[in-house]
């Protein structure tokens, strides 16, 4: 290496707060509730052939493979044949995006003239057309989904402020000035990269600057190699199942075969079922992010950079037309809940060699729930993204009501709610007893969410998993809770399925309940104490914790710790 190794330090570390700055830009500049309260967007920085150098601390599901999102644009237009003002932008699931939401944006970054680099952000819009405002459950094909921008390259001086890509969005969307805004929110977050990397050229020089890029990118597969070589080799097998595709009670089984060998890992998904007509289906790009994801959260640190140098040694198979790797036209939109699912049965496989480094399966869902209204303001759209508990592990308990690990995403706030939408609000919001599994450390917590209809022709939108198949413990642990949805109406409660549509009429009140984390060890190896902790603070009652620990206690006042 010609850098020395001062100048790497300095300069590879200035290259990862480079992404997590545009990160922090990409929120605080979106309009919408969905980037600037959930933040579901990501940023991360390229070198000049689209490897991804670093990346923000965001939403994982979305930055695994961008590299992959943007190999498709550098072929149809390489980077030499870029000028200033020019970028790059898909969301097309079947020319390696994800779902039709997420639109990714790839700025060249020049310096003296030439590309050394591209800033990259991806946000979930709010609205990008399709047959239902914010979500469409019922589709049959990707174009029922919305607007399918296939890689493509546009300028910022001709195509938008105005001009004709920025007119084509805005025709076709019901929420314009929200979806312009995070359009306009990636753009800002991509110009901060470009700036800093530029500052580190004028500093450094861009040939240094390039080669540590290079370097950083070979440090993380280097670290990457090094803990693939302490997992024992061998053959590893999982398998995992999503409730249903939303018309038949049929689970759709995920299978997996890990095989460990020296410093590399095989991934097949060969057994895994084929695709189907409804939006659960995964593309590509998304399942070799579940599986990344959940290698290098059980075998690393996290200490090693998540970027190109990760993936090498990881092989990933996929039989083509199967769930995790459809083909088009298969709706996408729900495809969070299969990767879960690829997630959950790598993590189960993994289990079987590292035992102690694994997680029990959470309720690892995404929920997304979707109020839209249209009325004189037009259309209102309100979109909601929820996890559940974590799963307990070796050493401790799960997190209570979180988002999960693909998704990473925050609670929305109910105030930002009642301050928005004047067509719903929310009446109930609360962590759930006894919804977690049990064992030596019990699966964190699920949570419930009321919201109370306030305008007729209010209708909700919904996709979910795990309202069939409970997420389940590991090493004696128990299962968790199930989730479900149901509408209370005139004393009666309608239950509704976990990938369907609802029309509401003022009054309704829409209870939504996401589960907990599956437990792990032995219920019966729990610390007492663990145990009187829960029923103090109500989240195991004095009877769960005489029938599951066989500890007689009653409720004790809470304890208030001031910081």
């Amino acid at each position: 290496m010609k850098v020395s190794p001062i100048d790497y330090a300095v300069i590879s570390q200035a290259l990862h707060a480079v992404a997590n700055e545009m990160g922090a830009k990409l929120i605080r500049s979106a309009y919408s509730t969905i980037l600037r309260e959930a933040r579901d967007g990501a940023s991360a920085l390229l070198d000049r052939f689209g490897n991804v150098v670093s990346q923000a601390d965001l939403i994982p599901i979305q930055l695994g493979p961008i590299g992959m999102t943007i190999q498709p644009c550098l072929a149809r237009y390489p980077a030499e044949t870029l000028e200033e003002g020019d970028f790059l932008v898909s969301n097309d699931p079947y020319n390696g995006g994800q779902h039709l939401p997420d639109v990714f944006i790839f700025t060249p970054i020049f310096f003296e003239e030439k590309v050394i680099g591209f800033g990259a952000s991806v946000a979930h819009h709010l609205d990008l057309g399709g047959g239902s405002p914010g979500l469409d459950t019922d589709a049959t094909d990707i174009f029922q989904e919305g607007i399918r921008i296939p890689p493509s390259k546009y300028n910022m001086a001709r195509d938008w402020n105005g001009g004709n890509f920025e007119r084509l969005i805005e025709a076709n969307v019901r929420v314009p000035d929200l979806t312009i805004g995070d359009f306009n929110a990636q753009f800002a977050a991509n110009a901060v990269g470009a700036a800093r990397v530029q500052q580190l050229c004028t500093k450094y020089g861009a040939d240094a600057v390039c080669e540590v890029m290079q370097e950083f990118i070979a440090y993380s597969e280097r670290r990457m190699r090094a803990a693939i070589q302490k997992v024992p080799n061998g053959v590893y097998y999982g398998e995992d199942a999503i409730d249903d595709d939303g018309v038949t009670d049929t689970p759709l089984p995920i299978k997996v075969r890990v095989e460990v060998k020296d410093e590399d890992i095989y991934v097949d998904f060969t057994g895994t079922c084929q695709q189907v007509m409804r939006n659960v289906n995964v593309p590509l790009s998304s399942t070799y992010a579940a599986t990344l994801s959940c290698i290098k959260s059980v075998i690393t640190s996290a200490g090693i950079p998540f970027n190109e140098g990760v993936k090498r040694p990881i092989h990933i198979t996929v039989p083509p037309a199967c769930l995790l790797h459809p083909v088009s036209p298969a709706p996408v939109r729900a495809r969070l809940e299969g990767g879960y699912r690829a997630f959950g049965a790598i993590m189960k496989a993994l289990s079987q060699a590292v035992p102690e480094q694994v997680i029990a399966p959470g309720f690892d869902t995404t929920t997304v729930i979707c109020f839209s209204y249209h009325g004189e303001k037009g259309f209102q759209v309100n979109l909601e993204v929820f996890g559940g508990g974590y799963g307990a592990s070796a050493i401790g308990d799960g997190c209570d009501a979180v988002d999960s690990p693909l998704s990473n995403c925050s609670n929305t706030p109910v105030e930002v709610m009642d301050i928005q939408c004047d067509y719903v609000r929310i009446v109930g919001y609360k962590l759930e007893p006894n919804s977690f599994g049990h064992g030596r450390f019990r699966g964190g917590a699920g949570f419930s969410r009321h919201y109370e209809v306030l305008r007729d022709g209010t209708k909700l939108a919904i996709y979910a998993d795990r309202f069939r198949l409970q997420p389940g413990g590991i090493f004696g642990g128990t299962p968790a809770l199930s989730g479900f949805c149901g509408i209370h109406r005139d004393g009666k409660l309608i239950k509704i399925g976990s990938k369907s549509s609802f029309d509401l009429r003022k009054g309704d009140v829409v209870e939504v309940f996401l589960g907990g984390g599956g437990g792990y060890g032995l219920p019966s190896q729990r610390d007492k104490g663990l145990v009187e902790r829960d029923v103090a603070e109500e989240l195991l009652s004095p009877d769960a914790a005489k029938k599951i620990y066989g500890l007689k206690t009653q409720p004790r006042e809470k304890v208030v710790e001031r910081v």
